[in-house]
């Protein structure tokens, strides 16, 4: 009642759940009931709450040094770049800190911009890059209507959905197929001056939609021919999620920019753009400019760093890799188990299932996925499903790195006993 007093409503509905303290996989409220967080916040907290090496790490840099005037440098700063490019292929050797994934984007799109000449940017037609001008201007999942005219030379192409394909059947989609016509209707609205595509490797908001494997790479081929510059956004795929470090690594392309926010601070904010000295070059001879309040900012550049820390030293994005699968495996006997469950896909700690009325129909059935989740919630577990026209309700799945076996199990039973209570009515 009081926040309906006093908050403006920015999108879905609040939870009726209201945080206290949060302590590793799990959430509590006053009255000390616990929540399995199975979307580590807004897919973020990749360490889970309240990790020891953030905590002490916050502590330390909040009475040392927390903000700095925009030009000048600190060691952390300097720290996390390097600890950055470490953990990068050669071609990305210059970062940039900010605070959001919408900031990340923004800078790697003008970047884009600079070095090409050219305005015009590609994305998917289920994308999510950010709610900033150029960013929002290529989402295209939500949000674009009743705002006015966004950022001239947005083009969209589909991305690829195996479960409902444009091109082919099921058991035979044609990814290569679409996304040639993709650029083939790219071509034919181009003003010729095309300067970048931005992708997810999987497409979080739009479904979990997995780039299947070679995707990137002849995406990465399409840009080359015209000039273009691919961005490669891994706001919620990057440092260790899908069982490897990046997750265009599958495809073993290096991208022109590499975007990182969510997972680099943990939960705290904290982003970063890595391109290669070239481009950086030919920018900053182009006067590029993105001068922000807390860019280079030392405090959560700190957090990065521990970040960083944990995550290569306990081998994270292993740990990722056998995790997934056991999820997988279980969430794949449910979806044996329920008529309801169309699908199981993603990698590693970040995976999909998709509500439909039936697997022989595959019709959305968005209803019953919002039952799951409030059962589900009911039942102490935490998920976040994502409604699109055309698709059923998606759960995004992507517990913390640091996620035990045990509360992997707890989660999928709880999940159990939700649809069965939904089902119910």
């Amino acid at each position: 009642m009081r926040a309906d007093h006093a908050l403006i409503r920015y999108g879905g509905k609040f939870s009726d759940f209201v945080a206290a303290s949060a302590k590793g996989s799990f959430i509590y409220d006053a009255r000390g009931r616990r929540v399995l967080d199975f979307t580590s916040g807004q897919m973020s907290a990749i360490l889970g709450h309240s990790h020891p090496a953030i905590v002490e790490t916050v502590r330390r840099s909040i009475a040392t040094l927390d903000h700095l005037f925009s030009g000048m440098l600190s060691e952390p700063v300097v720290g996390l770049a390097e600890a950055l490019k470490a953990i990068t292929p050669p071609g990305l050797d210059r970062v940039l800190l900010l605070s959001t994934g919408a900031e990340s984007n923004e800078a790697a799109l003008k970047m884009a911009r600079l070095a090409t000449g050219g305005y015009e940017v590609v994305g998917f037609a289920q994308s999510w890059h950010g709610m900033t001008g150029g960013a929002a201007a290529a989402t295209y999942a939500a949000g674009r209507r009743g705002y006015g005219p966004l950022s001239v030379g947005g083009l969209a192409i589909m991305a690829p959905n195996l479960y409902r394909p444009s091109f082919g059947a099921p058991s035979s989609a044609d990814w290569r197929a679409e996304l040639d016509y993709g650029f083939d209707l790219v071509d034919r609205q181009s003003t010729g001056a095309l300067a970048a595509f931005i992708a997810e490797p999987i497409l979080s908001s739009g479904g979990i939609l997995d780039l299947p494997p070679g995707y990137l790479s002849a995406l990465k081929r399409h840009c080359e021919k015209r000039g273009m510059m691919l961005i490669v956004d891994e706001a919620q795929t990057g440092l260790g999620r899908t069982g490897e470090m990046f997750a265009f690594s599958r495809d073993a392309i290096v991208p022109d920019f590499l975007t990182l926010s969510k997972t680099l601070g943990a939960g705290l904010p904290l982003a970063a753009v890595l391109t290669s000295a070239e481009i950086e070059q030919r920018c900053h001879e182009r006067g590029f400019l993105f001068y922000t309040t807390h860019v280079s900012d030392p405090l959560p550049a700190a957090v990065g760093l521990a970040v960083l820390d944990v995550i290569v030293r306990e081998k994270l994005e292993k740990r990722a890799a056998e995790a997934g699968q056991r999820l997988r495996k279980a969430l794949e006997s449910l979806r044996d188990e329920f008529d309801c469950i169309g699908d199981v896909r993603g990698r590693g700690l970040l995976l999909g299932v998709e509500i439909v009325k039936d697997k022989t129909s595959r019709k959305p059935d968005t209803a019953l996925g919002a039952r799951i989740t409030d059962k589900a919630m009911e039942l102490g577990l935490s998920m976040n499903i994502v409604n699109l026209p055309g698709m059923g309700g998606v759960f995004r799945i992507a517990p913390p790195l640091t996620v035990t076996d045990e509360e992997i199990d707890l989660g999928v039973t709880i999940l159990r006993d939700a649809v069965r209570g939904a089902l119910k009515g």
